[in-house]
């Protein structure tokens, strides 16, 4: 048991060591897992500590990455901005300078957009620069320095654009351009050249854009479809007619209700779409606007300069000569074009992501990207544009070379352009001439020297121009083209000035007579007036003159008295010390008659004597320059008829019989002459229509079935025959090949076509043995019947269009008389059928005037009778010592053709009957007209030739006026002191006076006007602008002309003549009735003339119907010589005499001198008589007309007939065309 228990004793013990020990280990273990969790917990907050620092140090790479991220980027912006920080803050700059002088810009280009656009280049250069210019800067408006219109208006990618779309690059266009497209109304463009209209067509093409005219019976309809769509309208071939029917859509009257946009277009309501835009476009280089389309319309001047045509025409030259220099420069200006557009829209992106980005800058990768694309673009593009100036510079330096080609070029078109100031017919279009300047360029001779080469291309195309211009111009206005063309080269070369020229075309237009006296008497009273001039405006050439005049009268009389004296050595020094041109001043003072023959020496001398012979005029070379697009236009001269010409052409070309249709126009022809037209250009035929100008408004709408034509069968031709007339399509002209036909020149080249056209079966038809010759005495009467019309008024009082069919006819009259009297065995020829049939019938017919019917039935007597055939006394028609003009023995033509070739090619006047003089008259008359279309040619701006301005020198020559102005006559108190017994010819003064008043109204009125226009005060009316431009040229204003006497005076002698006749009728209401009546003074004389007789009847109880008048030249030279009024009748004074002189020892007609065309008539004593009693014998019937013009076709112009005693035949005179005139010239 105890063992048991000792057992158990042991057994408590351990398990009291035990649970110690457990009690110990549990101990352990709680302070072991105390430890753990401590370290446990230390480890945990170690490892979040860790993870924080790994935390941190991740979002510190990060941040760091980001940092050097934007650091680069900033980087770039930086680097990359910096540039256009600079560009951007120079822009600031600019736009806050801009934004201060903004006012005086916008001021100017408003001012521009305005008002500018009708006018010439150099007006508005002078408008803006010198005076609005300069008027902001005085009132310290702020203005841009320099100022531009292209800056505020424009830029230079767009002006680029332009330039690709066919606008010329000169500084005109580019004007045009801005006017176009930015001024507020539509533009209304002045485009003769129709650089506008193609221009327009080029940059609406994409927008759809529509065209009509108002010719065009559907034009409302597409005008309604384009506004309604929003595309672009162009109204093309506009005149000074726009029809009121588009004033809504001119002045954009356009209406909004409840939300609707429409405009009223007729009776109609049409819906408005904003992006609609309005053209028209018209070719007349001048037309007259009135006012209100100005207000309505944005009218817009494209016509061509000398400037721009010059540039176009050197891209012309350049391209034939030197194509790929040319094509690098049109490359280079597209690439430029493109590099620029190109920039600007790279500038315009960056600034756009720059403005419209958002959150931080620098982390906006796409931004960042497009700067450094844009950057490296921007940079490159910038040295192509650098590449490409200095490149432009060098073909500029090249392409320049050729430019006195170009300006040759300009300058001739010029000439040619301005004929249309001579003629209305003569227009030409630039691509037709661009077409000739082409072909100069291929015709003219190669050579490597680029000095020759341009002389060749200049000589070359001056040339050709002449010809080409000259096909299409009359005879008498060939001379003066190619003096024009002179002119304008030499004064482009600096050798003519234009004070010279002034002088030359005007002389002296003083309205004061100079103070010295004429030194001798054969010089005339203006001669005098002009070498005074001359001598004050070139004091250096000419400041001698009138002392050496004056000094050695018999040097100077010596060479006036010389027949060509401009072919003469001149008198002293002047042969050697003058110019060619200053040659031609010296001989406007002394002999006007020789000035025409001297300007053919000038322009021969100076260019070379081709261009003073014309081409002659070969129908295979009009056919040979034709084409199926272009129709041959031929201008008709009385005497001419193309059509046989061109039937001989057509037989010659395989284009006889069928393939040529005639129709002759006239009304209800037009359906005929479209259906030929379609016929004809369908089949290849030519087609000719006659007589054009029968229906001038139905060429319009040929024209426009000309440009339907789309692809003409290639023989088609158009040949059209027409008047000069005012209304014909000046497209069509432009299109067309002018050219004028007109009878040959001279009596021998006369006579050879007239023999050219008779066949040797018309010859042989008729058996009679004298038929031949009577053909060839007709065909003489022909030709000088159509010579004498080149004699002016002193020919024909009426220029008559005898022409082939009145010869054919007579042939065809002589034929049937002779053969019927050859049949009857008759030996007498029925001259009084054949005269009166001939001279009464076929040409009297044509003949209006009877003095011209005179004329020919003197020829009439002259020519035909049984003394044609004497063989004792052999008939001439005329014979001196140097030439026989008879009619040939012979039977064949040959004979009769061999006796025409031996004429002489020029003769005398005197073969027609005329006086040596008649000449002299011819080429004085010609001398005047060449001066009065040179000065219509003259530029009608800037500088006169005394320095003063224009507008200066008219507003001097109307104040000039105005102080010489009598008061008005005051008819009623003058009525009043005739009391009630007023005899005939009071009775004229009273209406004389109501006429002089009214004159002098009118003047008074349009002077005090003219100068309030000129000062700006009033608007300046096309009346007004007349009576300007007549003042400046020292001519009478149409207005003041319109309510004088018929004159043909300068304005300085009107003037005097006008204050004599107020002299005369001061002298007949104060004191009476003058002993001699001055006719010229009165406004119509035939009505005291009337008067008078009606006086004697009341006198003398004479029936008024049988009462008559009879005149007598007296001895009285001068009107102080008369005391007293003849008992009946009366005395007048001023009378002239052209065509004779007149004997005053033997009262009676003489021959003239030579050299003198008129005489003052000794007083003439008209006395009225009745009928029956006046029997006069050797006394010639001579008509008394207003001026030298005579009478013309409307009977207007003769005052009376006058008696003067003859001691020669009187058929003498008649031939000589004598008259007597109230005025001299």
């Amino acid at each position: 048991m105890e063992g048991n228990g000792s057992c158990q004793q042991e057994e408590l013990t351990w398990v009291a060591r035990l649970e110690r020990n457990f009690y110990l280990s549990k101990r352990e273990l709680e302070k072991i897992q105390a430890e753990l969790l401590a370290i446990q917990n230390e480890l945990k907050a170690l490892g979040d500590k860790y993870e924080a620092a790994i935390r941190e140090k991740q979002q510190l790479q990060e941040e760091a990455e980001i940092m050097e991220r934007r650091l680069i980027a900033a980087d770039k912006l930086i680097s990359g901005l910096g540039s256009e920080n600079i560009r951007w803050t120079n822009d600031l700059e600019e736009l806050k300078k801009r934004k201060v002088k903004l006012l005086g810009d916008c001021l100017l280009c408003a001012a521009f957009l305005s008002y500018e656009g009708a006018f010439t280049w150099e007006f508005r250069d002078e408008m803006i620069k010198g005076v609005w210019q300069e008027d902001v800067e005085a009132r310290d408006i702020p203005l841009s320095q320099p100022f531009r219109l292209e800056s505020l208006l424009t830029d230079e990618v767009e002006i680029s654009r332009w330039g690709s779309q066919g606008l010329p690059p000169d500084e005109l266009s580019v004007q045009n351009g801005i006017l176009t497209m930015r001024a507020s109304r539509f533009p209304l463009c002045i485009d003769p050249q129709q650089q506008a209209l193609n221009w327009i067509k080029r940059k609406e093409e994409k927008n759809n854009l529509r065209m009509a005219s108002f010719n065009d019976p559907d034009f409302l309809k597409q005008l309604e479809m384009a506004i309604k769509y929003g595309n672009p309208f162009l109204f093309h071939d506009v005149d000074e007619y726009i029809d009121p029917v588009i004033d809504n859509v001119l002045e954009k009257n356009i209406k909004c209700v409840q939300g609707r946009t429409f405009i009223i277009l007729g009776d109609k309501e049409v819906d408005y779409d904003a992006n609609f835009k309005l053209y028209l476009n018209t070719k007349l280089a001048n037309p007259r606007y009135s006012p209100a389309v100005f207000g309505k319309a944005m009218v817009i001047n494209y016509t061509v300069t000398l400037k721009g045509l010059e540039d176009q025409l050197l891209s012309v030259i350049v391209g034939s000569e030197r194509r790929e220099l040319e094509e690098q420069r049109e490359h280079l200006i597209q690439e430029t074009f493109e590099n620029k557009n190109l920039l600007k829209d790279l500038e315009d992106s960056l600034l756009r992501e720059l403005a419209t980005s958002t959150g931080n800058m620098l982390d906006n990768v796409d931004l960042v990207h497009t700067l450094e694309e844009t950057k490296a673009k921007a940079n490159e593009v910038s040295e192509k544009l650098k590449l490409a100036e200095k490149t432009a510079v060098d073909i500029d330096k090249l392409r320049d070379g050729y430019r006195p080609a170009a300006k040759r070029g300009a300058i001739l078109f010029f000439v040619l352009s301005e004929m249309a100031l001579v003629n209305t017919m003569y227009q030409y279009s630039l691509t037709a001439f661009l077409d000739v300047f082409g072909l100069s360029l291929r015709k003219s001779i190669p050579d490597t020297i680029l000095a020759k080469r341009l002389r060749n291309i200049m000589d070359t195309l001056t040339f050709n121009i002449y010809n080409y211009g000259c096909t299409g111009l009359f005879e008498k206005h060939k001379l003066l083209f190619s003096f024009n063309m002179t002119i304008k080269i030499e004064q482009a070369d600096h050798r003519v000035p234009q004070e010279e020229l002034d002088f030359f075309l005007k002389g002296n237009l003083s309205l004061e007579k100079s103070a010295r006296k004429k030194p001798c008497a054969w010089l005339s009273d203006q001669g005098w007036e002009d070498i005074i001039r001359v001598a004050e405006l070139f004091p250096e050439q000419f400041g001698s003159l009138p002392n050496e005049v004056e000094d050695s009268p018999d040097d100077w009389k010596a060479w006036y008295d010389l027949d060509a004296l401009e072919q003469a050595p001149f008198p002293m020094h002047y042969g050697n010390s003058l110019t060619h041109f200053q040659m031609l001043l010296l001989l406007r003072c002394f002999r006007v008659d020789r000035v025409y023959r001297a300007v053919t020496d000038y322009v021969t001398l100076t260019m070379g004597v081709k261009y003073v012979q014309p081409p002659v005029i070969s129908f295979e070379a009009i056919f040979e320059q034709s084409t199926p697009n272009s129709p041959i236009v031929f201008i008709l001269s009385p005497g001419s008829d193309p059509a046989s010409d061109l039937m001989k052409l057509a037989e010659r070309t395989g284009f006889g019989g069928n393939r040529l249709k005639f129709l002759a126009m006239g009304q209800g022809q037009e359906k005929v002459a479209l259906q030929l037209l379609e016929n004809a250009v369908a089949r290849g035929q030519w087609l000719m229509l006659q007589n054009c100008h029968l229906l001038v408004k139905w060429l319009i709408d040929l024209e426009k079935a000309l440009e339907r034509i789309v692809k003409p069968h290639p023989d088609f031709r158009l040949w059209l025959t027409t008047d000069p007339t005012k209304g014909f399509p000046i497209g069509m002209l432009q299109k067309s090949l002018k050219v004028v036909t007109e009878p040959p020149n001279g009596l021998k080249l006369n006579m050879r076509a007239t023999y050219f056209k008779i066949s040797h079966d018309a010859l042989d038809q008729c058996p009679h043995p004298a038929f031949k010759s009577l053909v060839y005495v007709l065909a003489f009467f022909h030709a000088v019947v159509q010579e004498r019309r080149k004699f002016g008024k002193i020919g024909w009082n009426v220029p008559y269009d005898f022409n082939e069919s009145d010869f054919q006819v007579c042939m065809e009259i002589l034929n049937t008389y002779l053969t019927k009297v050859f049949q009857q065995n008759d030996d007498k020829i029925p001259w009084g059928s054949l005269k009166y049939l001939i001279g009464e019938v076929m040409y009297g017919g044509r003949a209006i005037d009877s003095f011209d019917r005179r004329i020919l039935s003197i020829y009439m007597d002259e020519y035909l009778g049984d003394f044609i055939f004497d063989t004792f006394q052999p008939f001439h028609f005329f014979c001196n010592d140097e030439v026989e003009y008879k009619i040939p023995e012979g039977t064949s033509k040959d004979e009769f053709v061999e006796e025409i070739e031996s004429l002489p090619l020029a003769n005398t006047p005197e073969v027609y009957g005329l006086h040596s003089n008649a000449e002299i008259g011819y080429y004085t008359q010609a001398a005047r007209n060449m001066w009065s279309h040179l000065l219509d040619l003259q530029p009608q701006t800037g500088e006169s030739g005394t320095g003063i301005s224009r507008d200066e020198y008219i507003g001097q020559v109307a104040k000039d006026i105005q102080n010489k102005m009598p008061t008005v006559f005051d008819i009623d108190h003058i009525r009043k002191c005739f009391g009630t017994d007023i005899t005939p010819t009071t009775v004229v003064l009273l209406q004389e006076l109501e006429r002089f008043n009214k004159l002098m109204i009118r003047m008074s009125r349009s002077l005090v006007e003219l100068q309030r226009a000129l000062a700006g005060e009033v608007g300046m009316s096309n009346e007004l602008d007349e009576v300007a431009r007549a003042l400046f040229n020292g001519h009478i204003p149409h207005i003041w002309r319109k309510l004088a006497p018929d004159t043909l005076k300068t304005l300085g002698n009107w003037m005097i003549h006008f204050r004599n006749r107020h002299n005369q009728y001061t002298t007949w209401v104060d004191e009476s009735e003058p002993n001699v009546m001055w006719l010229s003074g009165l406004h119509i004389p035939e009505s005291y003339l009337t008067a008078l007789v009606q006086a004697t009847c009341r006198k003398n109880g004479w029936p008024l119907d049988r009462s008559t008048l009879y005149t007598q030249v007296t001895k009285y030279r001068t009107v102080d010589e008369v005391t007293e009024r003849p008992g009946q009748g009366c005395f007048v004074s001023g009378l002239y005499l052209e065509g004779a002189d007149w004997d005053v020892e033997n009262s009676c007609l003489i021959k003239s001198k030579p050299k003198v065309l008129v005489v003052d008539l000794p007083i003439l004593k008209i006395i009225p008589i009745e009928a029956h009693r006046l029997k006069l014998q050797n006394t010639f019937r001579t008509p008394v007309y207003t001026t030298s013009m005579r009478r013309n076709a409307m009977g207007v112009g003769l005052v009376f007939e006058a008696d003067l005693f003859t001691t020669r035949h009187i058929s003498h005179w008649v031939l000589q065309g004598i008259c007597l005139t109230l005025n001299g010239d």
